[in-house]
């Protein structure tokens, strides 16, 4: 057996036990219970679909290889249940360092949960060329860094603590994007990492999973959780339709393409996740409509025109999915609370409303900034020799990695 593949069982092992073992700790000397606070069924359930939409959603979302299945589903998989007690671990930390306000059990898992999209995200950048040890590297680095940009834009920006968990697509698109910028291109001729029939299938039902979950993800920190659910619902119906109208008016016979369906369905709720609480509800199609537009035209434009300049491979897609849907968002809430303000409260204080708006954007720009930036630095690390980078040959490959005897009739 080759030295490479013995090299995962020295390590990659070891490190998940080094890893629980000081989650474990923590937990120990630390956590709090969960039967001080008030735990409602209903907070269960919308939990639970989060969770469902996290762990299956993108786990099958991310199935987009032909011979990269068992690798996006596994490691999506392994990435979250490390990931959610690192997140928990952290919030407590910067608690005891007085730094964010502490985790309430129960609500402290559920942005857990959450921030751990950042992760899955970014991973889908990187499918296929990242082996589980950058992977895992990656996602505490990125979690750590998503953690200390929240409480950035929390303590000195003055952005409300829910809101700042729902820049997480944000941060996941463009920390992906950096990462994966550092990572060698694949040989022209090699052809693993193209979709099949089956493959494409099991991705969007993935997609399918994520998009009826998406209303709970957009309301379970929401004060106004039903506005939240009934704007994300028509933004997500909205997008839906255009997704298969331009989809059709793009092609060059006229036909739906798959490709299109996997992700502009989703720009709706990534558009609204940020502004989720409109309430004019025909506000939120538009937004819905508008991300369609701008995740369809984006696929067109980034693959061909701006990743080969630049060197990007986005093997997901991500930017276009949810990078791109999720700047939309920003922008969007920032003129709506301009709106808001000036036309329908009639402010007439401008300087104390630019005031505003200079934290809403700076909010905004120091989580892309953030992103991008530690990005950059994460994929340098990644390929240090001590974390033993894969050849590029080896890249969107299954077998590397897992016992797979049929291979050559998988996907």
């Amino acid at each position: 057996m080759p030295s490479r593949y013995l090299s995962f069982r020295c390590s990659v092992p070891w490190l998940l036990l080094l890893l629980q073992a000081l989650f474990l700790s923590w937990a120990f000397f630390a956590l709090t219970g969960a039967d001080e606070i008030y735990f409602s069924s209903s907070f269960y359930t919308v939990f639970q679909d989060v969770n469902h939409m996290v762990i299956f959603g993108f786990g099958f979302f991310l199935m987009v290889l032909r011979r990269y299945g068992y690798s996006s589903t596994g490691f999506n998989f392994l990435l979250i249940v490390l990931g959610v007690q690192c997140s928990v671990l952290v919030e407590d930390l910067l608690h005891l360092l007085r730094i964010q306000y502490g985790g309430d059990g129960v609500g402290s898992l559920a942005r857990a949960v959450m921030s751990m999209t950042a992760v899955v995200i970014s991973a889908g950048a990187v499918l296929g060329k990242a082996n589980p040890v950058q992977l895992i590297v990656m996602s505490l680095l990125e979690l750590i860094i998503f953690h200390v940009s929240r409480c950035i834009n929390s303590t000195y920006l003055q952005v409300e603590e829910q809101l700042t968990v729902l820049h997480v697509h944000l941060f996941g698109a463009y920390f992906g994007l950096a990462v994966t910028s550092r990572f060698p291109e694949p040989p022209p001729g090699l052809d693993k990492n193209r979709s099949t029939p089956k493959s494409e299938l099991f991705s969007v039902l993935g997609t399918v999973f994520v998009w009826v979950f998406w209303p709970s993800f957009n309301s379970i920190l929401a004060e106004s959780k039903q506005q939240a659910v009934l704007s994300t619902c028509l933004a997500l119906a909205v997008s839906a339709v255009a997704a298969f109208m331009l989809s059709a008016l793009t092609s060059k016979d006229g036909k739906f393409r798959m490709a299109h369906i996997h992700s502009a369905v989703l720009a709706g709720g990534i558009t609204v996740s940020y502004p989720a609480e409109i309430q004019h509800p025909w506000i939120a199609m538009i937004l819905g409509l508008l991300g369609s537009v701008i995740s369809v035209l984006g696929s067109h434009c980034l693959q061909r025109c701006f990743n080969p300049p630049l060197k990007l491979q986005d093997t997901s897609g991500v930017h276009f999915t949810f990078g791109l849907p999720a700047v939309l968002g920003a922008v969007a809430a920032v003129v709506l609370h301009v709106v808001e303000e000036v036309i329908i409260k009639q402010w007439s204080d401008l300087s104390s409303l630019g005031y505003l708006i200079f934290f809403e954007v700076a909010a905004f720009c120091q989580t892309i900034s953030t992103a991008l930036i530690t990005g950059l630095i994460t994929g340098i690390i990644l390929n240090i020799k001590l974390l033993k980078a894969v050849h590029v040959s080896k890249y969107f490959d299954d077998q590397f990695y897992w016992e797979f005897p049929h291979l050559s009739v998988g996907f």
